[in-house]
């Protein structure tokens, strides 16, 4: 296979070798095709070289498998991400119907739930990759359906009873559901909302309980997650204003889910923030806000990485995660060409990407 200079390689480009870290983990790993972004990775990581497939440098190959490089034109999805469109489709089929007057089709979404969930060995909150959509995707249908895959990790990482774990991830999923009840003027308004506009948004709560209050195979906590999920348990929340214990341990798991995809995504009015800074408001949040057992579990786990995590720091430079303390989860010890930097003494730098290459 040739081996070009970094400065040669092409968009589409696939690696014929592992290409590797001066520390020996695995930057690249053989077979990918080359983005934008992987790129990016090399030149930062200072690869002098690599040993790459091109269409016309390996005619040979494509002579023996004409298919090769066409299959490897599109980076292939995996499973998780393939019942993840399957989930978005059944979604916004089930609002579609609701939005009608019909019922929520309760069977078929345990069974697309079910199946997304059988996949979540895959999931890592700070890296999954959301999945190209035909059409227009909406946000907050995709933020719904990463409620519910968080929504079920916590409940796992919190030691709730296995027979719980489906339906808060259901919680999770539905918890928005009342925004079908919603003027969507309100949702489409370009600046910001008036104050009665503001108080009918927040009725999406009330709604999405009157539509799943009596659905005799959710339990109440999925209902009350829809109407609880902004709460706070100093009392500063809505739609009761209900405090502490009050509030449905499945709603409390379904805020911090929430929370955290509502500020990691884009939307009209702002741009996603860092997934790093996010965790670090979401502690400052648990204070009388959220539950801080919650919150404390969610970041300790999600920010357990092995060697082999790369993040982009606000200055652009790129490094791989060598050692995180667990007392400072969100300021790991970073290593970029070689040095090290320790985010948690180093203040002015945060991590505002993280991906995984693998």
């Amino acid at each position: 296979m040739p081996t070009i200079p970094i400065t040669q390689i092409q968009l589409g480009d696939r690696l014929s070798s592992d290409v590797q870290t001066a520390l020996g983990s695995v930057l690249l790993q053989e077979g990918r095709v080359l983005s934008e972004r992987d790129m990016e990775i090399l030149q930062a990581f200072l690869i002098p070289s690599i040993e790459v497939v091109r269409n016309g440098l390996e005619e040979s190959a494509a002579e023996e498998n004409p298919n090769e490089i066409a299959a490897t034109a599109e980076t292939k999805l995996t499973m998780l991400q393939q019942e993840f469109l399957l989930m978005e489709k059944q979604l916004q089929r089930t609002i579609s119907m609701v939005s009608s007057g019909q019922k929520i089709p309760v069977l078929d979404l345990r069974n697309g739930l079910t199946a997304l969930i059988g996949h979540m060995h895959d999931y890592n909150v700070l890296t999954f990759s959301v999945p190209l959509s035909l059409g227009d995707p909406n946000i907050l249908i995709r933020n719904s359906i990463l409620c519910a895959m968080t929504s079920y990790q916590l409940a796992k990482w919190n030691k709730f009873p296995e027979k719980d774990w489906l339906p808060i991830a259901m919680a999770g999923l539905l918890h928005d559901i009342g925004n079908v009840k919603v003027d969507p003027a309100i949702f489409n308004k370009p600046s910001g909302l008036t104050a009665e506009e503001i108080q009918e948004m927040r009725q999406h709560t009330v709604y999405g309980f009157k539509l799943l209050e009596g659905i005799a195979s959710f339990n109440q906590g999925i209902w009350l997650a829809a109407l609880q999920h902004h709460e706070r348990i100093d009392g500063s929340g809505y739609p009761l204003k209900v405090k502490g214990e009050k509030i449905h341990p499945y709603a409390k798991i379904v805020a911090i889910a929430d929370m955290y995809h509502a500020m990691t995504s884009n939307r009209k009015y702002r741009k996603a923030e860092s997934p790093y800074l996010v965790l670090e408001e979401l502690h400052a949040g648990s204070f009388g806000k959220l539950d801080p057992l919650y919150v404390q579990t969610f970041i300790e786990r999600t920010t357990q990485f092995h060697n082999g995590v790369f993040v982009k720091l606000n200055d652009g430079r790129i490094g791989e995660i060598v050692f995180t303390d667990r007392q400072n989860p969100t300021r790991p010890m970073i290593s970029i060409n070689g040095q090290i930097v320790n985010l948690g003494l180093n203040r002015q730098w945060h991590i505002v990407e993280v991906f995984s290459t693998k």
